[in-house]
């Protein structure tokens, strides 16, 4: 099991950008999948990217994609969102996550972070 935190979530105006991270503990980092998830209130967690354990593979949601950039730093133990020209529909708790499989389900990832609320006002 892998210990996940993320920061860097806030309040921003829509087409603002934020920057969030992923602190993980524990010594294999490197060889899980990572992922971004989101629950705005009321719905259920849905996908938003994911990257690969050694960094060579990335996916998004079509809904993110394009304004998006989902990273990692092995050697730092970090996981990055950058979040360009936000939209209120962007507002959520996201949350990041770390698994075995090269999945997009919630059920994919075994390891999850409490969370950071980004609101993005209109």
């Amino acid at each position: 099991q892998v210990q996940l935190a993320e920061s860097g979530g806030g309040l921003v105006q829509a087409g603002g950008s934020l920057r969030l991270s992923c602190a993980a503990s524990g010594r294999t980092f490197s060889t899980y999948n990572m992922g971004w998830f989101r629950q705005a209130p009321g719905k259920d967690r849905e996908f938003v990217a994911r990257i690969s354990w050694n960094g060579d593979n990335t996916s998004y949601a079509d809904s993110v994609k394009g304004r998006f950039t989902i990273s990692r730093g092995n050697a730092k133990n970090t996981m990055s969102l950058q979040m360009n020209s936000l939209k209120a529909d962007d507002t959520a708790v996201y949350y990041c996550a770390a698994g075995m499989n090269w999945g997009i389900r919630p059920a994919d990832f075994g390891s999850w972070g409490q969370g950071t609320q980004v609101t993005v006002s209109s």
